[in-house]
Parts: structure tokens; sequence; C-alpha cells
């Protein structure tokens, strides 16, 4: 009924259409695993259930809290109602200190206690990370 023609457009139509269904999805997927998720202590410590995905958990790090040795450092991210231990092998920015903003990536060990393999500090005296300043806002 239909002519060699219409039955080629139909076919690369067809093709052109699964292959930019394909490619979304692929993109969507590899995008899935690459997100990382901002929480604050207080989230973290409303988890119910921890699952082996890298999170960011951001706030304040906690005065009197830092205690560094060899090549690792801990210390204490607080949202002024909950903390949470921090775990980090390597060196920090040169801003990172007690009582300033800070956001920590990594994997959580319990809802106490996260192992961290990155660290971001501000960067001037008027910079706090917008997911940190969101978090404080909410909490306080």
């Amino acid at each position: 009924m239909y002519g060699k023609k219409v039955k080629l457009r139909a076919l690369f139509i067809v093709l052109i259409f699964f292959s930019l269904v394909l490619t979304a999805f692929l993109v969507f997927k590899s995008l899935e695993e690459n997100v990382v998720y901002f929480k604050s202590p207080s989230d973290v410590k409303n988890l119910t259930e921890l699952k082996a995905k890298k999170i960011r958990v951001g706030g304040m790090v906690k005065e009197n809290s830092v205690e560094t040795f060899d090549n690792e450092i801990k210390f204490i991210i607080t949202d002024f109602k909950n903390e949470l231990f921090v775990s980090f092998v390597g060196s920090v920015p040169n801003l990172f200190e007690e009582g300033k903003g800070v956001v920590a990536e990594g994997f959580l060990e319990d809802k106490y206690y996260l192992k961290a393999d990155k660290i971001l500090a501000k960067h001037d005296e008027n910079y706090m990370p917008p997911e940190v300043s969101e978090a404080l806002k909410d909490k306080n």
C-alpha cells in the first residue's frame, strides 16, 4: 500500500526516535549516579536508612573541636542543633578554621560520623555556601 520511499522515511524516523530516547536515558542514568545530596547535621540525624551514597554535609566547624594528627584531621560540624563528627585524611583548605562555614563531602559510617574525602571552606569574610546558609536559616 505504501511506497518504498514512505517505508524508508518511517523507518528512519523510528530509528531517530529510539536513538534519542536511548541517549536521554543514558544521560539521565549517568547524572543520577553522580548526584551528591546536601544535608545538614539535623537532616543526617533524621535519616531513616543509611545508604552507601556520597553526601555533602554543611554547617559550622564547632569551636575547640578540631584535632589534627599526622595527615588526618577530625572535627565536628554543627548546625547549632545537632552535631556530626567528621574525619578527613589530606590537607584542608587554608581558610578552614573553627567557627567558620564548611562543607564536607564523603560517606556516612553512621548517623554521627562522616568519613570525608573532600572539604570545602568559604573563600572570604562574607561568603557562605548557599546550602549552608539556607540550612542554618531553616534551623534557627
